[in-house]
């Protein structure tokens, strides 16, 4: 689902995108826990294809953990040859990302 320019993922559903470009951004948020602000880096990618459909829009990634998993494919930027299917898992803290690099041909 596409929501004013972000790709949202559904829990449980997977979705198939594939990435043009990112950048590394510092954004300011509120810590739940605390109700402070904190700054954190966040990935953004350009995403123009979403399951199978031409979009503009970004996909935006704040946990480390879900970031680490492009870590790989940043510095090359080969992320662009791939689609990339992304399963959502969980809610809250407890919330997990399956990926799935599909070479495009």
């Amino acid at each position: 689902m596409v929501l004013e320019n972000y790709v949202i993922l559904e829990t449980g559903v997977p979705a198939r995108l594939h990435f043009t470009d990112h950048v590394i951004m510092r954004r300011t948020t509120t810590d739940p826990l605390t109700g402070e602000p904190t700054t954190r880096n966040v990935l953004v990618f350009e995403v123009d294809r979403l399951n199978g459909r031409e979009v503009f829009a970004k996909y935006s990634i704040m946990a480390e953990k879900h970031a680490g998993q492009f870590k790989p494919y940043l510095d090359d930027k080969s992320y662009r040859d791939y689609d990339i299917i992304i399963t959502k898992i969980g809610e809250g803290f407890r919330t997990s990302w399956s990926v799935q690099f599909i070479p495009r041909s």
